[in-house]
């Protein structure tokens, strides 16, 4: 982008209710111009900021892969004024897009190797991009084993459903997918959290990397499964996606020590998490 605060102007093509509670929606959005689309050029990993002219902006992890071609996808939990005004909105309408913005996962480290990803509740946004990325038929041989620890509060809160289970069915990804409690005879996957799920599934750390994204609390005690389990903290991959500000690191509001995790991050390794003060 030659100016980092001008959005690209988008239009929503459809907007998706993915939960029962009807907290969560995703967007799917077109560039107005083919040009703003080749500029706005991203990695799995990374996030941009979502803007309602009048309104304000809200940061959000970019959902799709850059494998897919002539859209992007947001997937946007309602927690506040721009949130809520999103979701009232429809197709046709136009809004605009600041990015791609900060790191991604170091995909030049994972060729080779096996990955194993790990996510919780609505953060698995970015984690989605990365599994759609490496299934692709022109990557998906760059890439060893892919296993994938998913869980939530309950079915009713999983995200994309419908790619959830095209995924199950391939040989070449092991989904483990987890509700924290259920009541439903006919649920047939995991019940429990996914630090337990994860140790109970025990991925092995054999030439592998972990990438972990969810809310604080699960990564808390997921990482120290991980360690268990012999992954080093150079390849335990997290994302401080919850820390992400303006984007560009003017405002200061998301530095942790002297890191600012909207343009050094909001991919970190345990290792590089480790020198830094515990505020996250």
């Amino acid at each position: 982008m030659n100016n980092p605060y001008l959005p690209y102007p988008v239009r929503i093509d459809s907007a998706i209710t993915e939960t029962e509670d009807r907290n969560l929606k995703t967007f799917k959005l077109v560039f107005l111009n083919a040009q703003d689309e080749k500029k706005f050029a991203y990695t799995p990993g990374q996030f941009a900021i979502l803007s309602v002219a009048g309104l304000g902006e809200i940061p959000i992890g970019i959902a799709t892969s850059p494998t897919e071609q002539g859209f992007i996808k947001f997937t946007v939990n309602k927690v506040g004024k721009v949130t809520s005004h999103l979701h009232n909105m429809k197709a046709g309408e136009i809004m605009g897009v600041r990015g791609p913005m900060g790191n991604w996962y170091p995909w030049e480290l994972l060729e080779g190797k096996n990955v194993v990803i790990i996510g919780g509740g609505f953060a698995f946004t970015t984690l989605r991009s990365s599994i759609v990325y490496m299934i692709d038929p022109k990557n998906r041989s760059r890439f060893g084993k892919i296993d994938v620890v998913y869980g939530a509060r309950s079915a009713g809160l999983l995200l994309y459903k419908d790619e959830l289970a095209e995924w199950e069915k391939r040989s070449d990804i092991n989904m483990h997918i987890t509700v924290d409690s259920s009541s439903d005879a006919n649920w047939k996957y995991n019940v429990g959290f996914v630090p337990a799920v994860t140790k109970q599934k025990a991925p092995s750390a054999e030439n592998a990397y972990a990438i972990i994204c969810g809310p604080p609390i699960m990564i808390k005690f997921t990482l120290p499964v991980l360690t268990e389990l012999g992954f080093p903290p150079e390849r335990i991959i997290s994302s401080l996606e919850m820390r992400m500000k303006c984007g560009i690191g003017i405002c200061g509001r998301c530095n942790i020590g002297t890191e600012y995790v909207c343009r050094d991050g909001p991919v970190f390794t345990l290792e590089q998490l480790a020198g830094l003060p515990v505020e996250y």
